[in-house]
């Protein structure tokens, strides 16, 4: 029966990153996603030449990026190589590339999850070539989520100065959802943590109901309330790597 009500579950909430039409009145994660699917959409054409999808997961954004070459790596672990789309695994520390290898990065939702972010924003310059090209997307308010593995929260200032520690341009800074649906999305997510903790049919149709509700009012409250730069969602940022480069303790230089 738990394994029926499972599918069930799957059934009725078929992808948190659906983000059409339709999500609207489904996807407790509405508002987040259609936020990050709208913002990597307009920036992802900016990627070019070979493309290195760090964290890609399923690669929900692949078919944003503009580019040639398209490679995704992900963390080393049995389930990661199970249910993941990814060409390469690392070991959580040093990217098993070498350097100046890449035109462009894309990294979405993955640095919260790093407990060495200076390792990690290292790697990510070390393996871009000179004036490579780098669209990185990180929370800032959100709940915690792929418990243990949930380390950190940015700002954008102290994103920002971790980015250009490591030689990165800032080229564009975006915040997503920086008005009421931030506050609609939290409840979305509030209530989905609540009421889905045992594939119950009661508290599926419960959640399906209160996501259209609570995803509708949020649209409607949207079009008249203020925004509000100081509490969002998500940082998007889109850099160029600069030359000569910090990583970690040791520098090096990368020729072009």
């Amino acid at each position: 029966m738990r394994v029926f009500l499972s599918r069930l579950f799957r059934k009725l909430f078929p992808s948190a990153f659906s983000s059409g039409v339709g999500a609207v009145f489904f996807n407790p994660f509405y508002f987040s996603r259609r936020a990050l699917f709208r913002n990597i959409g307009e920036l992802g054409g900016r990627l070019s030449g070979r493309v290195l999808d760090v964290g890609c997961g399923t690669r929900p954004y692949r078919h944003l990026v503009n580019c040639t070459e398209y490679q995704g790596m992900e963390f080393d672990t049995p389930e990661n190589r199970k249910s993941k789309k990814a060409d390469l695994f690392y070991d959580g520390v040093h990217f098993p590339l070498p350097d100046a290898s890449f035109d462009s990065v894309l990294c979405t939702q993955v640095l919260e999850h790093v407990f060495t972010p200076e390792i990690f924003v290292g790697e990510l310059a070390r393996v871009l070539k000179p004036g490579g090209k780098l669209l990185l997307t990180v929370p800032f308010v959100w709940d915690e989520h792929e418990q243990p593995y949930d380390y950190a929260r940015y700002s954008s200032f102290g994103l920002k100065s971790l980015l250009e520690k490591h030689g990165f341009e800032i080229v564009e800074q975006r915040k997503t959802c920086n008005d009421v649906t931030a506050v609609f999305q939290l409840l979305d997510d509030y209530l989905y943590k609540t009421f889905i903790g045992n594939y119950s049919v009661p508290r599926l149709l419960l959640v399906h109901f209160l996501t259209a509700v609570v995803n509708v009012n949020g649209l409607f409250f949207a079009l008249f309330m203020p925004r509000n730069d100081d509490l969002y969602l998500d940082n998007v940022i889109y850099a160029v790597r600069k030359t000569p480069q910090v990583f970690g303790q040791t520098e090096r230089k990368i020729s072009p």
